[in-house]
């Protein structure tokens, strides 16, 4: 580990993630911890000054369309086609108890 990178206690963070870890995990945690945290040290020393924030790699917007009513089938002509049917309704299998 570096001098700038600080001391990792998996075995607290185990404790507050609420999962039980084995020696030998706590030494490949530790050491995978450390080297993510060196890799963000390096990252840190970027200068960022005219970048701007992002919160994702690519410009992503929101691509809507008009609601508009269309044609729809009639609910007898579904109703039909589907597997078991019964008052108007879609008969389906019970899922929950």
């Amino acid at each position: 580990m570096s001098a700038s990178t600080p001391a990792i206690d998996v075995a607290y963070l185990a404790r507050l993630a609420r999962i039980q870890l084995t020696a030998d995990e706590e030494t490949l945690f530790t050491g995978q911890l450390e080297r993510v945290l060196e890799h963000i040290a390096k990252i840190n020393t970027l200068d960022l000054s005219g970048i701007e924030p992002t919160a994702h790699a690519i410009s992503v917007f929101d691509v809507v369309r008009e609601d508009v009513v269309g044609e729809s089938l009639s609910k007898q002509v579904v109703l039909e086609q589907a597997p078991h049917a019964a008052n108007g309704l879609f008969v389906v299998p019970k899922v929950l108890e």
